[in-house]
């Protein structure tokens, strides 16, 4: 079963510390947070990727060009070119499709220019930027619990500013960044039939969150996989720095890998 990545915007929100790399290649604790996606995903069982590339994406294809390199020592006998990995200490057996989709294209128009590489009733989608604790295996089995053509996690993320209860003009309790428990937003870790891509368009306007979830919506399609576990985005450097304290406490809540 197959995971799409959307890994080609231009992540100009966060664009002070990642100037000349894509939202995705921006390390927490020295690896970037697609990989950290990536081995949430391979946790559950999958761990054939197909990511969606676009702004900078020649940084993302020489990351994993070179992966078994920079993360293992190696031998280079330079007269005739070859190389050696005597001792893998990090075996990874993940199957990486890495497809330029458009320097230009919206979210929906990449998700149907990678359809060829998909040959199951089902997929996975998801974007480049979100960190989560989420089990994907109850995620799928909800999906195909209910038979719809969609299926969307949604989150109760927490608020970026401090909670005030007050009785006339006194503060009768206040709460620093409560998670909001009554309204849920998309997290990003979708589910989908196959045939969701004949709702989308190859042109590069095709908006995945507009007209192709709208329709879903409208045809009673798309079922919503409440979950109020730890999610975060990194959508600002004010994310990225709580994403890297979170990583250096030692625990940080999304890491479920040994």
């Amino acid at each position: 079963m197959k995971t799409i990545i959307l890994c080609g915007g231009h992540g100009a929100r966060i664009r002070d510390v990642a100037d000349n790399i894509p939202k995705p290649m921006v390390e927490i604790g020295g690896r970037p947070i697609l990989w950290h996606i990536m081995k949430t995903y391979s946790h559950y069982g999958f761990s054939d990727f197909i990511l969606c590339l676009g702004y900078k994406s020649e940084v993302i294809k020489q990351y994993f060009l070179n992966y078994q390199f920079l993360d293992n020592d190696f031998i280079v006998d330079l007269k005739n070119g070859a190389t050696e990995i005597p001792l893998k200490r990090n075996a990874t057996d993940w199957r990486v499709a890495l497809v330029d989709t458009g320097l230009s294209a919206m979210t929906g128009a990449r998700v149907k220019r990678v359809a060829r590489y998909v040959e199951t009733p089902d997929f996975m989608l998801t974007y480049g930027d979100g960190v989560t604790d989420l089990n994907i295996q109850d995620l799928l089995e909800f999906h195909r619990s209910h038979g719809k053509i969609g299926t969307v996690t949604g989150v109760c993320p927490a608020s970026q500013y401090g909670e005030l209860v007050i009785q006339g003009n006194r503060v009768t309790s206040f709460m620093e960044k409560p998670q909001t428990q009554d309204s849920f937003i998309s997290g990003g870790y979708f589910v989908f039939k196959r045939e969701f891509f004949d709702c989308l368009s190859e042109s590069d306007d095709c908006v995945l969150e507009r007209g192709p979830f709208e329709r879903l919506v409208a045809q009673g399609e798309l079922m919503v996989y409440p979950y109020k576990g730890f999610w975060q985005c990194m959508d600002t450097p004010r994310d990225l720095q709580l994403l890297q304290e979170l990583w250096q406490s030692g625990n940080p809540p999304w890491k479920l890998w040994k």
